[in-house]
């Protein structure tokens, strides 16, 4: 496996929840190769270059990704995005970003009905709102623009929608599709018809939602949704906000994945790089280590993954947790405590 620590708090999450995935593995007779990368900003700052230039060819070798996370002071996120995650995302065909949301042992939501929180977000991965054309022109002038083109394609939206649709089959059998077709005039229209197509195709109940209407829904019903799928762009943004109504950004894993298996798969923490609280030893260990969860999973190691899923829901509800959850623990304390639980 491949190991990008990143910045920040990512260098502090990433060995706690590598102990853990070694502890998961070994319950069953199994071990890991990691290869440390010393990937990131910092990495940028030396050479102006996130990764080196045979990055992707390096990481092509690997069976899958353990990143941390990315973004530092002075570093602009247009360097630190698109120099390292976007590039891997799109190079390895990472179409599906699966980010699961449910309530935890010991985390109390903020929101009414937030406890019984399950849900899944499938967000479109390679193009919709992130793309890469456009541009500026009459830069520092009165009439000065911006242009950014969105990029919705029947393959892309038919694949991530297949995805979604498979996924909702084996949990409610209900797929949420977050649109905004009465303003958005070309995109979003089209977007509904494929993902209509496709959820018709497959059997299963689709409802598709503007998004003004679904985040509202969201929170003050969270337990209605079951798969929800979207483009890039609201994706990302309801993924934060479900994340917040289990009861922290904190705790909440991904999954970059490249469904074929063509490609290596890339597993992340929703949270990113924290300056705020960086190198203090208090953030919350508990997104990165579900990651890593799910990497098992992805590898077919599923009794490992639900060990490790089982240990930090066993230490959370013993309420050995960080600041972010009202707790006292440090990022390490979490991490040994999982680790306890797996080698009890």
């Amino acid at each position: 496996m491949a190991v990008i620590a990143g910045d920040g708090v990512g260098q502090e999450v990433m060995p706690p929840a590598i102990t853990c995935v070694d502890a998961a593995l070994a319950r069953h007779g199994h071990t890991i190769e990691w290869t440390h990368l010393d990937w990131g900003s910092d990495l940028y700052l030396r050479t102006g270059s996130m990764m080196p230039r045979d990055g992707l060819d390096l990481l092509s070798s690997h069976q899958a990704i353990f990143l941390g996370a990315v973004g530092m002071p002075g570093v602009p996120d247009t360097e630190t995005l698109w120099g390292l995650l976007i590039p891997i995302r799109r190079a390895f065909e990472q179409y599906v970003n699966l980010r699961p949301v449910r309530s935890l042992p010991g985390i109390t939501s903020p929101v009414a009905g937030g406890d019984a929180l399950d849900l899944v977000i499938v967000r479109e991965n390679n193009e919709g709102e992130y793309s890469e054309i456009g541009g500026r022109a009459y830069r520092d002038r009165a009439q000065e623009m911006a242009i950014q083109v969105d990029v919705f394609t029947r393959a892309g939206i038919t694949k991530v929608a297949e995805f979604a649709a498979g996924y909702a089959a084996h949990r409610r059998g209900l797929v949420t599709s977050a649109t905004k077709s009465n303003g958005i005039i070309h995109s979003m229209p089209f977007w509904d018809e494929v993902t209509a197509q496709v959820c018709a195709a497959n059997g299963v109940e689709l409802e598709s939602v503007l998004i003004d209407a679904l985040v509202a829904k969201l929170v003050l019903q969270p337990s209605h949704f079951d798969v929800i799928v979207a483009s890039n762009l609201f994706g990302d943004i309801l993924s934060d906000l479900a994340g917040a109504i289990a009861g922290s950004i904190g705790v909440a894993p991904s999954a970059n994945l490249n469904p074929e298996r063509t490609y290596p798969s890339l597993f992340e923490p929703v949270h990113g790089s924290a300056p705020d609280i960086a190198g203090q030893g208090i953030a919350n260990p508990i997104g990165q280590v579900w990651s890593g969860a799910m990497m098992l999973d992805h590898l077919g190691q599923h009794e490992a993954a639900a060990d490790l899923v089982a240990a930090f829901e066993a230490v959370l509800a013993r309420g050995i947790v960080t600041r972010d959850l009202g707790g006292t623990a440090s990022t390490d304390e979490v991490g040994d405590a999982i680790v306890a639980e797996l080698t009890a």
